[in-house]
């Protein structure tokens, strides 16, 4: 692997010096850190592993006829429903999650079921299922204590089991704590600018989480920042790698693998100063388990063995790629990819910010075009802005 490693930008503290006003910024991972309770934070690969594993280990599915299912009132709980499968031994307990879809796959609203006496409810869900016009459906069912219904699909659904996704990523990864170059990520300092990579993983700090539902994990390669050109005072525009990927089992999402470079982490895991933003997803239909072995697995082993070349030949190509000499130049630039003048004034004016200089090169209006996605407070807007810099910066190289 051609990996550039610097020690020039390093801080007298250990840590890298990095300007996160530049690029994109990415909320997803400080969306998940956000709303992870302790019990679905993990301290490394191997704990996330141990867990989602043995829960498939105790899993079983089937696929039954939907008119087979007798719906019953737990015996040890009146309030509560039990599902009766065809060749099972004891009423299965759905989940909240699953007592949802399988509401949905037979069109009653699970909201106002969930508020009915569990009799009552019962009564509506078998008449459901009794008329259901697709007439089979696919159970997940895990053991728990007793047995819970933790899926509800239609019959040709594929999954792809969270321990898969887990098992692809250790391969790259080890245990995710720094036994391989790619690891839970350290942390910016705000007021000094300094992007801190060894940081102690704790609840608080891990970006490893699984739930009953779903699996994420985000991981950077952090100990070898890769530079990129310089910055306006001529200190190294330091990037480094990384990438997040998720999962369901029981249908709540697709499966997905993003990549990217980035140029620090904050305490809240929000990514500071993307580029070069790759996203591939794969929905659980019949070949879903296929598409993951061909394309999703070796996509994540092609991007950590992957030397960073491409990514610094591009960005120098950009930098390089002067498109505007006078206000005139730019006012055109902008207005003919399609910014309103009110949004070019605004990204002429970022750059002056940055730079100290109007933007002149492919790369200055990409940074200027990122500093107003930043601004836009609807997720549409912004992506669609932050498309628009990435399709200049794609042409530039």
């Amino acid at each position: 692997m051609d990996m550039q490693v610097l020690d020039g930008g390093r801080d007298a503290a250990g840590g890298y010096r990095v300007d996160a006003s530049r690029g994109e910024r990415v909320g997803r991972v400080s969306s998940e850190w956000f709303n992870r309770p302790d019990d679905e934070r993990y301290l490394s690969l191997d704990d996330l592993f141990a867990t989602v594993k043995s829960r498939a280990e105790r899993s079983r599915t089937r696929t039954v006829e939907s008119a087979a299912i007798r719906v019953e009132a737990a015996r040890d709980n009146l309030e509560r429903l039990g599902l009766v499968l065809p060749g099972a031994e004891a009423p299965v307990a759905p989940t909240h999650w699953s007592f949802g879809q399988l509401s949905s796959l037979v069109g009653a609203p699970a909201a106002y079921l969930r508020q009915l006496p569990a009799p009552l409810a019962g009564i509506n869900l078998q008449y459901g299922l009794t008329n259901h016009r697709a007439e089979q459906i696919k159970t997940l069912e895990t053991e728990e204590g007793r047995t819970e219904l933790r899926a509800v699909t239609g019959p040709d659904y594929g999954r792809i089991y969270d321990h898969e996704l887990v098992s692809a990523v250790r391969r790259i990864a080890g245990n995710g704590t720094g036994d391989t170059r790619w690891k839970v990520p350290g942390v910016l300092d705000w007021s000094t600018g300094v992007y801190n990579p060894m940081v102690d993983v704790t609840r608080d700090t891990t970006t490893l989480y699984a739930s009953d539902r779903d699996v994420f994990l985000f991981l950077v390669d952090d100990m070898n920042p890769i530079e990129a050109g310089r910055l306006p005072d001529g200190a190294p525009d330091l990037y480094f790698r990384g990438f997040y990927c998720w999962n369901s089992e029981v249908g709540a999402k697709t499966l997905g693998i993003a990549s990217f470079y980035l140029r620090a982490v904050c305490q809240n895991r929000n990514l500071w100063g993307v580029e070069d933003f790759q996203e591939i997803t794969i929905r659980h239909s019949k070949y879903a388990a296929n598409r993951f072995a061909h394309e999703a697995a070796p996509a994540l082993n092609r991007f950590a063995e992957s030397s960073p070349a491409p990514f610094i030949e591009g960005v120098r190509a950009a930098r390089e790629k002067i498109v505007a000499r006078t206000d005139e130049d730019r006012q055109d630039f902008l207005r003919r990819r399609g910014f309103s003048k009110a949004e070019t004034g605004r990204i002429v004016e970022a750059v002056l910010a940055e730079e100290g200089r109007p933007p002149e090169s492919v790369f200055d209006f990409v940074q200027g075009i990122t500093a107003l996605a930043r601004t836009k407070p609807h997720q549409d807007a912004r992506l669609a802005m932050e498309g628009k810099a990435k399709a200049l910066l794609d042409r530039a190289a």
